[in-house]
């Protein structure tokens, strides 16, 4: 039996992709990680009745919460404690409608937390569970290198602004941007970091594209529309974009090694300039250590 882990994945991305990796074999256990649990068991249940696999099972998960995260893994050591096949880091938000600074129970700002270092304390704390070729794929997007008006500038702002944000950006809307970078940064700083330790775990980013689901709310059909015929390149297909997330999680010989950035597929392709500066990785990385301690 080979498990697989899904965060946020009681609806969308995360919940397609469930389906699709328990539709494919009864050899593949689905643990969906999911904030409600309610939601979770209907998610459950409902994936139970369109595939007939039964081995789909859900945990309690928030990833804005660093207390939550540690909750989970310490139960799922206690109640699983098998190896990790795939473990998909999907759940997240959009910080769209956010009028003021929201910040976790552990300080935090809201988006950086359930984005990224809920995730990267997840990853850390999982990699003793992952098989020896396990896979982590990161939920990321295009969005880490945003479309911008003449005279903007996108540069990375240091790991502090964005943890701790002044008033100005706990709700600027790039805030999502910056998220979506962080999580090609961890990406490509632990590819980096498992490779010094030879290990055979492979670890990439998947980019689903903007696609009609929940992650922005209140947003209507002609939004969609208008950024399909005007972005092709940024437009993704919940259907499409979940089949190959999902085949990149249980099928064998696509995943050869680790650092790639797939795009609403099964083929990598590069990402922005900025999002290669190992030194703003390693500067992520030293600070989401330092805030995941204890």
């Amino acid at each position: 039996m080979k498990t697989v882990i899904i965060t946020g994945a009681n609806s969308g991305l995360g919940f397609e992709t469930a389906k699709k990796i328990a539709a494919h074999s009864r050899d593949f256990a689905v643990i969906l990680a999911c904030r409600n649990l309610e939601k979770a068991a209907q998610a459950r249940e409902q994936i139970i009745a369109a595939t007939g696999n039964r081995n789909v099972s859900f945990m309690q998960l928030d990833t804005a919460s660093l207390q939550s995260v540690r909750d989970f893994v310490e139960q799922y050591k206690s109640v699983y404690n098998k190896p990790i096949h795939a473990l998909l880091c999907n759940a997240g938000i959009s910080g769209v409608g956010l009028k003021k600074k929201q910040l976790t129970e552990d300080g935090f700002d809201i988006l950086f937390a359930t984005n990224h270092l809920g995730h990267f304390l997840l990853t850390t704390l999982l990699l003793p569970f992952m098989e020896k070729e396990g896979k982590i794929l990161v939920t990321a997007s295009d969005m880490h290198n945003p479309p911008l008006e003449a005279g903007e500038t996108f540069e990375w702002p240091g790991t502090e602004a964005l943890a701790h944000p002044d008033d100005s950006m706990a709700v600027s809307r790039i805030r999502y941007s910056y998220s979506k970078l962080c999580n090609v940064y961890f990406v490509y700083e632990l590819a980096r970091r498992l490779k010094k330790e030879n290990s055979g775990i492979k670890v990439n980013a998947f980019n689903p594209g903007l696609m009609k689901t929940h992650l922005i709310k209140d947003t209507n059909e002609s939004f969609y529309e208008f950024v399909r015929i005007n972005w092709p390149e940024r437009y993704g297909d919940l259907d499409n974009s979940s089949s190959a997330l999902a085949e990149l999680a249980y099928a064998e010989g696509i995943i050869m090694s680790s650092g790639h950035f797939y795009d609403r597929s099964i083929r990598p392709c590069f990402t922005s300039a900025l999002s290669y500066n190992e030194a703003n990785a390693r500067e992520l990385w030293e600070k989401s250590e330092e805030y995941t301690k204890g």
